[in-house]
């Protein structure tokens, strides 16, 4: 009878447990639902309207959503475009800090230069910015220390000198098109120039202050050079179909840093998905607007590339791309 009894307390004990852990797992989904169910408000600005920045901003709204952020449900999304306009840059940062965003995004090193500019307060997520100490956004990629972190699109310079050996390994000199206004550039022109030196390449770098000087200096570069490199560079992207047809007249080849622009006509690179690194940007969005905070978040280096071949291109301009290359390459335009 005793047995009984204690078996029937020991019976009521565990379900008393059980009910107690079960209202825990309950209060702690509501808790997560109350987080995410919460409206927010994110101030995303994009230095230029480009294919590849486009992508960016497809997949920061993938990647916010993928967390928990649907726009038109629980997130607003105040979109701006300066349109490779500097004082509308800061025009707009300015007036996406006074709309109270909760986070702001900057697409592309300049628009995060102006929202950096426009508050030290708001938190601010970069994306695409391949060098972000350089371009005084953070002070170590590891530890932030201020209210910006992000997505960093290192550029695999080395693999893109292996790229134009193989494709055109009668080139002595390479010529670099780059605008000198954006910090982004420098950094990558310097790394390229290091690698394309070290594989025994003559490098002519090749600066341009806006797209109103990119036609008279491509027609300078083209009749002192084999090829021509590009790197992830705002000013020069918003205007390389002037830079192809330059370059196709001259029978040059353009390889560049970005597979919108092998697609206008560039014939290969060693680039980064454009709407992954977007993805990216927009989970770590999501992670700061339930808490996280940018001075102790990493900064995110995308650096796995893939191959893309303009294999029409190629052919218009005579060069022969080995069977193997097209067999590793991530798409190859014919």
């Amino acid at each position: 009878m005793r047995n009984k009894k204690l078996i029937a307390v020991l019976l009521g004990l565990v379900l008393l447990v059980l009910v107690f852990a079960g209202l825990s797992l309950f209060q702690k989904e509501e808790s997560t639902k109350e987080t995410t169910s919460e409206q927010v408000s994110v101030g995303v600005l994009q230095f230029v309207t480009h294919e590849s920045l486009d992508e960016i901003y497809q997949g920061i709204k993938a990647g916010l959503k993928e967390s928990g952020y649907t726009e038109g449900d629980n997130l607003t999304i105040n979109f701006m475009n300066a349109e490779a306009n500097q004082n509308q840059v800061q025009k707009m940062s300015e007036k996406l800090v006074n709309e109270k965003n909760n986070v702001l995004i900057g697409i592309a090193t300049p628009a995060a230069q102006g929202l950096a500019n426009a508050t030290k307060d708001i938190p601010i997520v970069m994306g695409a910015v391949t060098d972000p100490v350089g371009a005084n956004l953070v002070t170590h990629l590891k530890k932030p220390e201020g209210n910006i972190t992000g997505v960093s699109d290192a550029n695999p310079v080395a693999d893109t000198v292996d790229l134009i050996q193989t494709i055109t390994p009668d080139a002595k000199t390479i010529g670099i098109l780059y605008s000198s206004s954006e910090d982004n550039s420098l950094s990558q022109v310097e790394t390229f120039t290091e690698a394309a030196e070290k594989a025994g390449y003559t490098v002519m770098p090749y600066a341009v202050p806006s797209t109103n000087e990119i036609a008279t200096t491509v027609d300078a570069m083209l009749p002192k050079v084999d090829v021509v490199w590009t790197p992830v560079d705002n000013t020069i992207a918003s205007a390389f179909p002037t830079v192809v047809s330059a370059a196709k007249t001259a029978k040059k080849p353009v390889y560049t840093s970005v597979e919108a622009m092998v697609e206008q006509g560039g014939v290969a690179s060693v680039s980064l998905s454009q709407y992954d690194l977007g993805v990216a940007t927009g989970k770590m969005t999501a992670a700061i607007l339930k808490g996280a905070t940018p001075a102790e978040t990493p900064v995110e280096v995308f650096s796995e590339a893939t191959i893309i071949v303009n294999k029409k291109v190629a052919e218009e301009l005579g060069l022969n791309v080995p069977t193997d290359l097209l067999d590793k390459a991530e798409k190859v335009i014919e």
